[in-house]
């Protein structure tokens, strides 16, 4: 988790990494490879994919239809393959598989089939997070999935990215400010103030950080 007060550079450090910034220095590396510099897509193609802190899911659509819009290279869509069934409807239908299996760690099972605006606030993030789990990325990075909901879920949320982790093997990088929430879930935390990392250890070893206490908590 990414952690320090407004202004630090935390969203941008986020930007960089995900390539909607070009850094002025230093490398991003990623899986061992040096991904500095790559634009967005060529990144997301890597399996390094970001969220953003308001949800824009297809609002037209269902709940189902916006998870495998996400599912990469579906042959079925495309000019030249869709009148041959035959060559895509396996991956077609392990891609529906793919689907209903996170909407059941996501406990979004039962609205499968409803319209992408009939949710929730909360029920949204958790639509955003299954959307970057069809593309079939490693890591995701988050800012702030807690923003704006109640603390209920806010924990259900930060249940499930632990569960997704656990399940999946997916790594995540969290922005966030609601310590009292995510402190409980996360494994490491890092502190910025002013553009630099100030803090970096367990959650615990951060916060009493007399760094971080002057710089971030308030002194």
């Amino acid at each position: 988790m990414l952690i320090g007060p407004n202004g630090s550079g935390k969203t941008t450090l986020i930007n960089v990494v995900s390539g909607f910034y070009k850094p002025d220095e230093g490398k991003v590396m990623f899986n061992g490879k040096d991904i500095t510099g790559f634009p967005p897509h060529k990144v997301f193609k890597l399996g390094l994919v970001r969220t953003f802190q308001i949800p824009s899911p297809f609002i037209k659509l269902t709940v189902l239809e916006n998870l495998l819009l996400a599912h990469p290279d579906n042959p079925g869509e495309t000019f030249l393959k869709a009148p041959f069934r035959k060559t895509w409807v396996k991956e077609e239908e392990e891609a529906v598989e793919k689907a209903f299996k996170l909407l059941k760690i996501l406990e979004l099972s039962d609205l499968w089939d409803q319209p992408s605006n009939e949710l929730s606030g909360g029920q949204l993030k958790l639509l955003e997070m299954g959307r970057a789990l069809m593309t079939g990325a490693n890591m995701i990075l988050m800012d702030e999935p807690a923003s704006g909901v109640n603390p209920a879920l806010a924990h259900r949320l930060f249940s499930h990215l632990v569960k997704i982790k656990n399940e999946l093997g997916v790594t995540f990088l969290i922005v966030e400010h609601r310590l009292e929430v995510a402190t409980k879930y996360v494994d490491y935390v890092y502190a910025m103030v002013q553009g630099k990392v100030v803090s970096k250890g367990s959650a615990e070893e951060v916060l009493t950080d007399p760094n971080v206490i002057e710089g971030y908590l308030g002194g």
